[in-house]
């Protein structure tokens, strides 16, 4: 399948055009709206969907032939705050607190962007390994630790507040939990266990996802907004950056050992930027940053730009690499 076929596949899915359909909705002013209470009741179910059904596959596949993409997983998630930071600061010339936010986010992970790069994979009938909800949870705790480290350790007073409260945010944040006790439970059950949970967390799974995405384009269109605000060098960092981590995280899957399809869910985890658990973290630990800065960034452009283009255009580099045709 040629870049364009696969863009247009990818553009055409539900979920994609469920998140357009927010967009549009928000541009004409509807008063479509989902209460927050529902946003946090899709979240928690998408979470933990991908948490059980990651610990039953980790259990399938046993803790040696994750130990290289774990590996590989911590590496990029110390690599790409490092560079993000340096990006913001040199080229950018964000003040401390707001590069070591936009560096917090940016190796950090998006679990909704993680959850579409595996549902194009499976309308594509590509395999992934399915422990990769594993290296989402890893990925998360030391990019955010680097990217508030990195500001607060040359800013007056440390920056905020303290960088043990932040590092309690993220290890008690939903994400992370969920996804990690997922994992534990689904492991723990085995497929037996699982069986019984799948009419519930597996056939509904991607209507879940379409109203998830519907409620992220009204917030996405909001931010857009934002944009001409925060300035030209995050736009362009917003959707360049992505690329280059998109690449990074591609070829770490393929040197790890995984295989097309995992090398392209790591490479849009890499390439993706949390807005669960880093932004819960920035303001306790580096309450200076603008969140009209790093959550526009996020949520604005680069969730945007992965969904609709990054995620395919991951895929064909992992082919790429792999000598696939």
């Amino acid at each position: 399948m040629s870049s364009l076929s696969l863009l247009q596949a990818n553009l055409l899915s539900p979920m994609v055009l469920c998140f357009g359909l927010g967009i549009i909705a928000r541009f004409l002013r509807s008063d479509l709206r989902l209460p927050e209470s529902v946003y946090v009741a899709l979240s928690t179910y998408l979470l933990l969907a991908i948490g059980l059904k990651g610990g039953v596959a980790l259990g399938d596949s046993g803790i040696m032939r994750v130990l290289a993409p774990l590996g590989a997983t911590i590496a990029l998630g110390c690599v790409v705050p490092l560079v993000t930071f340096a990006a913001c600061r040199q080229l950018g010339r964000l003040k401390l607190a707001d590069a070591g936010a936009m560096a917090a986010h940016y190796g950090s992970v998006s679990a909704v962007t993680f959850i579409a790069a595996q549902s194009f994979l499976s309308s594509l009938g590509e395999n992934y390994d399915g422990f990769m909800p594993a290296l989402v949870a890893v990925m998360e705790i030391p990019a955010i630790i680097v990217g508030l480290l990195l500001a607060r350790k040359e800013m007056p007073g440390g920056g905020g507040g303290t960088l043990k409260a932040a590092l309690h945010e993220i290890m008690t944040g939903k994400s992370v939990v969920l996804l990690a006790g997922g994992m534990l439970i689904g492991w723990a059950t085995g497929h037996e266990g699982f069986e019984k949970v799948r009419p519930f967390f597996v056939d509904p799974y991607q209507g879940v996802l379409c109203l998830f995405l519907l409620d992220m384009g009204l917030h996405a269109a909001k931010r857009l907004r934002d944009l001409r605000k925060a300035g030209i060098f995050l736009g362009f960092f917003a959707t360049l950056g992505p690329v280059l981590f998109g690449t990074l995280g591609v070829l770490a899957g393929y040197l790890s050992g995984l295989n097309v399809g995992g090398a392209t869910v790591l490479g849009a985890m890499t390439a993706s930027a949390s807005y669960i658990a880093a932004p819960a973290a920035v303001c306790i630990s580096l309450p200076a940053a603008n969140p009209s800065i790093y959550l526009t960034a996020a949520v604005g452009v680069t969730f945007p730009f992965n969904l609709t283009v990054g995620i395919p255009l991951y895929y064909t580099l992992a082919r790429m690499v792999f000598g696939v045709e």
